[in-house]
C-alpha cells in the first residue's frame, strides 16, 4: 500500500510530466488500435479474394487481365503506398493478372490511354483528376466504341472521389473504402453511367462524369484552403471576404438547350440463345425468296435550339450519375442555376452547404432538363470552370450528353440501396 501511495505522490509532484506521458500513451494506444483495425479489414478482404482465386476455370480459359492506371501523387503522395498495401494483394489473391501503369505528371493519363491495348478491365486508382483524364483519353480514341464497353473499376485514392458514393458505401476509413471498391471489381457487377462531352470552339473535347461548375461559389471553393489558419471558420471567412471584394456576384449567361430524348429500354444482360440449325436455314431461305423491303433513308431533322438568358451567381451542368441505377424516362443532363436575389447572409449559408456537396441547390433555383446545351459567357468575363473538380479556363462551350456510355463496377449492396431510395 505504501508503494501505491508513493507512486501517486510522485505523479502529483510531477503533474506536468505525468499529463504529457498520459497524452502520449493515449495517442499511441489510439494509433495502435487503428492499425489493428486496418489489419483486420485487410485480412478479411484477402480471405474473400482468396475464394475468387480458388475458383476453377476451364482449360481453354485464361486469367482475367486488368490494366491499372495509378497516380502515385494522389492523396498527398500516399496513393502508391495505399494501393500496394490495400488493393494489390486482393487482386493478386483473386487471380487477376494486373499491369500497373504509374503516371509521372499531370495529363499523362490521357496520353497513356491512346496507347492502351485491349484488356478485360480497366482500373483507375486515384482521384477525380485521374479518373477524368482516363475517360477523356479513352473517349478521344478513334476506336473508342470498342473500348467504351470495357468495364472500369474506380479505387478511391484521391483527396476528392466524387463518383465513389454512387458506386460503393463510403466510410470515414480509407482502408475500408479501398478494400470495398476492390472487392466490387472482383464480384463483377456493373452499371452504365452517363458522360458529358464538353467541347470548346478550338479545343479537343473534354469528358466528365459529374459535371461542369461555374460561378461565385466555385471561385470561393477554390480559395477556402488559403484560410486554413481560421480552422472551422475558414469556409465562412472565405465567402464573407469574397463578398467584400465583389458584390453583387450575379452574372448574365446565355444558355441554349436541346430537348432531351426518350430513354430507350435497357438491353438484356445476356444475349438470347442462338436458334437451332434448322430454324436458321428456314429463315435464310425465307429471306432469299421474299427479301424484306428496304426502309427509306431517314432524313435528319435540324436541331432546334432554345435560347434562355439567366442571371445567376452559380451555374452547374451535371449528369444523373449521383444515382446511376435510377429508372428515368428521358436521357438528359440537368442545368441548375441559383437565384439572383441572395443576401450576404444567405450567400454564406448556401456556400457552407455547397462546400460539403457542390451538387445540391436551393429550392428556388432554376432547373432545366436538356439533351445538350450551349453555354455563352458575357463578353470580357474571365474565370474558370470546374469540370469534375478539375480547373479549366472558362470559354463558350457546347455540352452534350452521351447516355450510358461507360460501364463501371458497382457493389451489389450500394445498387440495392440506390434502388430503394426511389421506390
Amino acid at each position: 500500500m505504501a508503494r501505491v501511495v508513493k507512486v501517486f505522490r510522485t505523479l502529483r509532484n510531477h503533474w506536468k510530466k505525468s499529463t504529457f506521458a498520459a497524452c502520449v500513451l493515449s495517442y499511441g494506444g489510439y494509433w495502435l488500435y487503428g492499425k489493428h483495425c486496418d489489419s483486420v479489414v485487410r485480412r478479411e478482404a484477402c480471405q474473400l479474394a482468396r475464394e475468387f482465386g480458388r475458383q476453377q476455370i476451364a482449360p481453354q480459359e485464361r486469367l482475367r487481365k486488368a490494366t491499372v492506371i495509378l497516380n502515385p501523387a494522389a492523396y498527398n503522395g500516399k496513393a502508391n503506398n495505399l494501393f500496394e498495401k490495400n488493393a494489390a494483394p486482393i487482386l493478386h489473391l483473386a487471380g487477376v493478372e494486373i499491369t500497373v501503369v504509374k503516371t509521372d505528371y499531370e495529363g499523362q493519363a490521357k496520353k497513356l490511354m491512346e496507347l492502351m491495348e485491349q484488356t478485360d478491365m480497366l482500373i483507375v486508382a486515384g482521384g477525380d483528376g485521374t479518373l477524368q483524364e482516363v475517360i477523356t483519353g479513352l473517349l478521344r480514341r478513334p476506336d473508342q466504341e470498342a473500348f467504351s464497353r470495357t468495364p472500369i473499376g474506380f479505387i478511391p485514392l484521391g483527396s476528392r472521389n466524387s463518383l465513389s458514393p454512387s458506386l460503393h458505401f463510403l466510410r470515414d476509413d480509407k482502408v475500408k473504402d479501398i478494400t470495398a471498391a476492390t472487392l466490387s471489381i472482383l464480384k463483377g457487377e456493373t452499371v452504365p453511367v452517363d458522360v458529358l462531352q464538353i467541347k470548346g470552339e478550338k479545343e479537343q473535347p473534354v469528358f466528365a462524369l459529374i459535371g461542369l461548375r461555374w460561378g461565385a461559389f466555385r471561385d470561393v471553393a477554390a480559395k477556402i484552403s488559403k484560410y486554413w489558419y481560421l480552422g472551422p471558420l475558414k469556409t465562412n471567412a472565405a465567402h464573407w471576404f469574397h463578398t467584400l471584394r465583389e458584390w453583387p456576384l450575379v452574372q448574365d449567361v446565355s444558355v441554349s438547350v436541346l430537348a432531351p430524348r426518350l430513354r430507350p429500354p435497357d438491353l438484356p444482360p445476356q444475349k438470347p440463345p442462338r436458334p437451332n440449325l434448322l430454324h436458321r436455314i428456314i429463315r435464310r431461305l425465307k429471306n432469299y425468296w421474299n427479301p424484306p423491303a428496304e426502309e427509306p433513308p431517314k432524313t435528319e431533322e435540324p436541331e432546334k435550339w432554345e435560347e434562355q438568358q439567366l442571371s445567376t451567381p452559380e451555374l452547374y451542368i451535371q449528369t444523373h450519375n449521383k444515382n446511376p441505377v435510377e429508372r428515368r424516362v428521358n436521357d438528359s443532363l440537368m442545368i441548375c442555376a441559383e437565384p439572383e436575389n441572395f443576401s450576404v447572409g444567405e450567400f454564406i449559408a448556401v456556400g457552407n452547404e455547397k462546400a460539403k456537396d457542390p451538387t445540391i441547390f436551393t429550392e428556388s433555383s432554376t432547373k432545366l432538363e436538356a439533351g445538350a446545351c450551349q453555354l455563352k459567357l458575357p463578353e470580357g468575363s474571365a474565370g474558370f470552370y470546374n469540370i469534375d473538380n478539375e480547373e479549366y479556363e472558362a470559354m463558350p462551350v457546347e455540352v452534350r450528353l452521351l447516355p450510358r456510355k461507360l460501364l463501371f463496377f458497382i457493389s451489389a449492396e450500394r445498387r440495392e440501396q440506390l434502388l430503394s431510395q426511389h421506390q
